[in-house]
């Protein structure tokens, strides 16, 4: 009888402990679901805080540009980088901002009255007037490169205040061929240099680095710096190519020793950028300590692109955007503005452009 007693109560114990260990279990449940809640719901809030984001510029003024219908830069440029971004979904995680007009004192920084009143002597009512063997001024040309150098200083702007992580001007025509006198090379505003005086004269920078990757050498940034230490010109290019034929590359002339040519041979593929971004820009860059960095974004290295011989992909701009964020993390708090120069085969424009502004974005809280 004792033994029954004890056998039943010990399976009521059993069964008591069962069920308390079954209650046990939904503050435990709770506890999980209350941490993902936590956790999503701090993501949620990352992403609509927009001056968490990277700032997309654009003005519908910059496809008012035409050079002829045969001509490579075409509105279609930004048009497809624009495409590419929305089949990924980056598109929606961009703030867009449209630019303003640059002002008569910011463009006096970088170029002379004389060149911008020749300019606007010269726009046509219609068609296109030829400046030189490849540049030409339609009606809306100077509205459309104003919008461009607007974006680079709203852009800059932006940056500097926190309104936005870092940025990407979609915008054309491009300028790193422009100098301060003269027009060249589909280029008649030189957008980064107007970006680069404006947080000199504006944030009184001491350092400002421009890492220009386009095809083409940034001859007009190059020549607009030759003698203001306060900036830092990197640029890697295809010689010879335009505007240099074989043997007129020159020496970075002028008072300037923060100048870095890095010309690379037709043909020329991922090792050789690479080797010459690790071995020439990273320890020249360590040495400057940039508080801000510019972006000349040319695409136009890219192995289908038809007016070069360099054999680059959309991995090499993702894998040059990634070792710039590190160094600008390091010495300019971030801070990045990255302005669209070249780049005319449609399907690899969009794909490196959507690879290197993937890596901008993921500079967000959200990630």
């Amino acid at each position: 009888m004792i033994f029954h007693e004890a056998a039943r109560y010990a399976h009521v114990q059993a069964a008591f402990s069962e069920t308390r260990t079954m209650y046990r279990k939904p503050p435990i449940i709770l506890a999980q679901l209350l941490q993902q809640y936590r956790y999503w719901r701090g993501k949620i809030l990352r992403l609509l805080d927009i001056k968490g984001r990277t700032a997309w510029l654009y003005s519908p003024d910059c496809q008012t540009h035409f050079a002829g219908s045969l001509h490579p830069e075409s509105p279609e440029r930004t048009e497809a980088i624009e495409q590419a971004l929305r089949r990924s979904g980056l598109w929606l995680l961009l703030q867009k901002i449209e630019a303003p007009d640059v002002t008569e004192v910011q463009l006096a920084r970088v170029h002379t009255r004389r060149y911008l009143n020749d300019l606007e002597s010269r726009l046509p009512a219609q068609g296109q007037v030829q400046i030189n063997d490849d540049t030409f001024l339609s009606r809306h040309t100077l509205q459309a490169a104003r919008k461009a150098a607007g974006a680079a200083v709203k852009a800059v702007d932006m940056v500097m205040r926190k309104q936005a992580k870092n940025a990407f001007c979609a915008v054309r025509p491009p300028g790193h061929h422009a100098h301060a006198d003269k027009a060249s090379g589909f280029c008649f505003i030189n957008n980064v240099a107007v970006a680069a005086m404006h947080l000199i004269a504006e944030y009184r920078l001491e350092r400002v680095a421009i890492l220009d990757f386009d095809v083409h050498h940034g001859d007009g940034t190059q020549d607009i710096f030759a003698d203001d230490p306060r900036v830092m010109l990197l640029s890697s290019f295809e010689y010879p190519l335009y505007p240099f034929a074989e043997g007129e590359l020159p020496a970075a002339a002028g008072r300037n020793p923060h100048i870095v040519n890095t010309p690379l041979k037709a043909g020329d593929g991922s090792q050789a950028f690479r080797d010459a971004v690790r071995n020439r820009w990273l320890p020249a860059l360590e040495a400057f300590r940039p508080q801000f960095i510019l972006l000349s974004a040319g695409f136009d290295a890219h192995k289908d692109d038809e007016l070069a011989h360099l054999r680059l992909t959309e991995d090499d701009f993702e894998w040059l955007t990634k070792k710039i964020m590190l160094l600008a993390n390091r010495h300019a708090k971030g801070r990045i503005v990255s302005v669209l120069e070249g780049g005319y085969h449609l399907p690899s424009l969009a794909a490196s452009a959507k690879a290197h502004i993937g890596c901008l974005v993921k500079a967000s809280p959200f990630f």
